[in-house]
């Protein structure tokens, strides 16, 4: 199921009925059906930012190297967790800083960020875990089909088709089904319906046939007596 969006408005008035809720924290929050981790989030950046810090990310959000690099090493020092790290450098998302420390420790340079032209960036290939992380990315930033293409390097069209994959058939619709035949189990039930008609028109025709062979005989044994003496 795909991850609800937010409006600044609906997480403000979430944060009034949190600070007001004559109930448990977990009782507030299976009632309203967010993880306790995302109201306490927004807590936090309306109280740091206010009401512009639950605005759903719209845009491309520049980073210079030396910013990501203190990131990165504050990260792995140890003294922070990724959330803090995240609050504490205003980052847009901890998906962004995994993705900065997974480049510095494959020894890949971290540069200022660049905006690229969507129409310029070309599809690749990708791995099921990659489809996935960009995925989830995409559904937790208000669909921003741009903004994603851009930081995973991907084609925009590629981030769209696997959005829809993913809504109608959840992880399985992300799978490379290339030199891959479903098995029947495998199949949704629109599929299996269509797979079974199928069947019923190759049964007709076969029956068909072999009532027209039989009919061949039949008549083929009726000439043969007419002929006899």
């Amino acid at each position: 199921m795909a991850k609800r969006t937010y409006s600044a408005q609906e997480k403000y008035e979430l944060i009034i009925a949190y600070e007001n809720r004559q109930t448990s924290i977990k009782d507030f929050c299976l009632e309203q059906s967010i993880p306790k981790k995302t109201i306490q989030e927004w807590v936090y950046l309306y109280q740091s930012r206010g009401i512009d810090g639950l605005q759903n990310s719209t845009g491309w959000k520049r980073y210079a190297k030396e910013l990501k690099t203190a990131a990165v090493l504050d990260y792995q020092s140890g003294s922070y967790s990724l959330k803090e790290v995240v609050r504490k450098y205003n980052i847009s998302s901890s998906s962004v800083l995994q993705k900065w420390i997974k480049n510095y420790n494959g020894h890949r340079e971290l540069k200022d960020t660049q905006r690229m032209n969507n129409s310029m960036i070309k599809g690749r290939s990708t791995t099921l875990e990659e489809r996935l992380e960009i995925v989830m990315y995409c559904l937790q930033n208000g669909k921003n089909y741009h903004q994603v293409s851009e930081l995973f390097k991907v084609s925009y069209q590629q981030v769209y088709q696997w959005v829809k994959k993913y809504e109608k058939d959840g992880e399985y619709g992300l799978k490379d089904k290339r030199g891959h035949h479903k098995t029947e189990l495998e199949l949704p039930p629109e599929e299996k319906v269509q797979l079974e008609m199928k069947r019923l028109e190759r049964e007709n025709e076969r029956l068909r046939a072999e009532n027209a062979f039989l009919k061949k005989l039949e008549e083929i044994e009726r000439r043969r007596l007419k002929k006899r003496p």
